[in-house]
């Protein structure tokens, strides 16, 4: 049965200038521009202040209207606000730029040039197949994907050949144009099925052009013993095809220069965009001080459109027409809204600040000294306590953000970090263990490489007393591979 009830409750609701706040705060450099561009664009009553300085003469207060022009339109809104309010117009202005108003060069490079499907289109038509089979190797092609594999069973080849094509063939019709065409095409192993099969085809290729022994011996590893050279069985390979381990590096050697990414010298069917990394924010270190600094593009001068007040003022004052009191309405949305986001600019540069200061405050020595291994354990909650910020607004502003230091440019992110105690009973950070677990790794024997039970009593010989699992876990985290694949000769 329906029934109608009332019902007190308090909930809470982000309000659409707190949304639009967290909105900017987690944008990089280049996206926050965009956006400014964009609500410029959108928003007439927001206005850029190109190359001038606002005096401050200019900043004293608007007089305020008589009794008589204060009752305008209706009881809606107060344009008053607007016109003559008992705020100085630099309220409404955003202008603090920082002293790093380097004029970056972030302009996109755009590159298009021909992709591989018209390159493999070209050559299949200037070879002797027609009909059918011209049909079918151009529809194979078309299902090629940008690393030039052919990832479909040819079952379903065929299924999409009759469906799409109206090709009614089998599947040892497609897999001869395969082999004997699309396989035949430059570059040598496009159409391949596997890693496997593109390897074979390119070392085929070169041993019609150029045969030796070890490139035979490579042919042969590929052919038989492709899963035991993945794994590095090297003693395994050995014994089987009784080779010597000094033939056996030179073949690996000729196997590790094929290309397993045909696609990498084409461009895709799409353009390919590629952006610079413009930092957020910038890290000085005078006499010993760091001092940080906000990217001048986070800080553009933005202010509220005199003209738009004006026009407001105009329609204000009819207070007959229906036309100009729904113009006024308008206007005075488009002013509410400029306001709003010239207060959003503003805090998002405050928040940004207090970020960054506290970040400094607490990695001072690693930005003084640049070493990995000065970084001190530093979670999200530890800048939230000292900044005042919520958590969440703090994973906002570090996330995609760089800065810009004399060692180099560093994302944020990566300077967070969890502790761990020493057996000296001091609080370090896992970046530092990494740090030196990736030391030991790149100075290892790699002929023997040390095992992770290795890697354990290496760290608690240096200090770092933790369990196997953990090492396997930075490890991952490095992606550096179990001991067994990285074995060399």
């Amino acid at each position: 049965m329906l029934k109608q009830s009332q019902q007190l409750k308090t909930v809470q609701k982000l309000a659409p200038q707190q949304i639009q706040l967290m909105k900017l705060i987690q944008l990089h450099t280049l996206d926050f521009e965009k956006e400014v561009e964009k609500e410029l664009e959108e928003n007439p009553a927001l206005e850029r202040v190109e190359n001038e300085q606002i005096k401050e003469e200019e900043f004293s207060e608007l007089d305020k209207m008589n009794d008589e022009d204060a009752e305008i339109i209706d009881t809606e809104f107060d344009v008053d606000e607007y016109l003559y309010d008992d705020e100085p117009s630099y309220k409404t202005v955003s202008s603090n730029y920082s002293t790093d108003d380097e004029d970056f060069d972030n302009e996109s490079l755009l590159t298009e040039g021909q992709t591989m499907y018209d390159y493999l289109i070209e050559q299949i038509h200037l070879r002797r197949i027609e009909g059918e089979a011209l049909k079918i190797a151009e529809y194979i092609i078309g299902t090629l994907d940008n690393d030039g594999y052919l990832r479909r069973e040819i079952k379903s080849v065929v299924d999409d050949l009759a469906f799409s094509q109206g090709i009614y063939t089998d599947e040892k019709k497609v897999g001869e144009v395969l082999v004997n065409y699309v396989q035949k095409l430059d570059p040598a192993g496009v159409g391949a099925r596997d890693l496997r099969e593109c390897l074979l085809l390119q070392i085929k290729y070169r041993n019609q052009n150029h045969s030796d022994a070890y490139s035979e011996l490579a042919e042969k590893i590929l052919e038989k013993y492709f899963e035991a050279l993945s794994n590095k069985h090297y003693k395994k390979i050995i014994q089987r095809l009784g080779c010597t381990e000094e033939s056996l590096k030179k073949a690996v050697d000729i196997i590790s220069h094929l290309s397993p990414r045909l696609g990498g010298s084409f461009d895709t069917q799409t353009i390919t965009i590629n952006h610079e990394i413009i930092p957020d924010f910038t890290i000085q270190v005078k006499d010993k001080k760091v001092i940080p600094l906000l990217n001048g593009r986070n800080a553009p001068q933005l202010r509220v459109s005199d003209e738009y007040k004006e026009v407001l003022s105009t329609y204000s004052h009819d207070k007959e027409s229906k036309d100009h009191k729904q113009a006024a309405l308008f206007v005075k949305q488009k002013l509410d809204a400029a306001k709003w986001y010239i207060d959003a600019v503003n805090q998002r540069q405050n928040t940004l600040m207090a970020t960054i200061k506290a970040i400094v405050k607490i990695q001072h020595e690693y930005f003084l000294t640049g070493d990995d291994k000065s970084l001190k354990p530093m979670i999200l909650k530890d800048v939230s306590e000292e900044t005042g910020y919520d958590i969440s607004t703090i994973s906002r502003v570090v996330k995609s953000k760089y800065a810009d230091t004399p060692n180099g440019i560093v994302l944020l992110k990566d300077l967070f970090s969890d502790s761990l105690t020493n057996d000296d009973g001091e609080e370090v950070s896992t970046k530092e263990v990494k740090t030196y677990l990736q030391d030991v790794v790149d100075k290892e024997n790699k002929r023997k490489p040390y095992t992770d039970d290795a890697l354990v009593k290496i760290l608690k010989d240096k200090g770092y007393n933790i369990a196997r699992r953990t090492v396997a876990k930075y490890r991952d985290q490095l992606n550096i591979p179990v001991a067994r694949l990285r074995k060399e000769l």
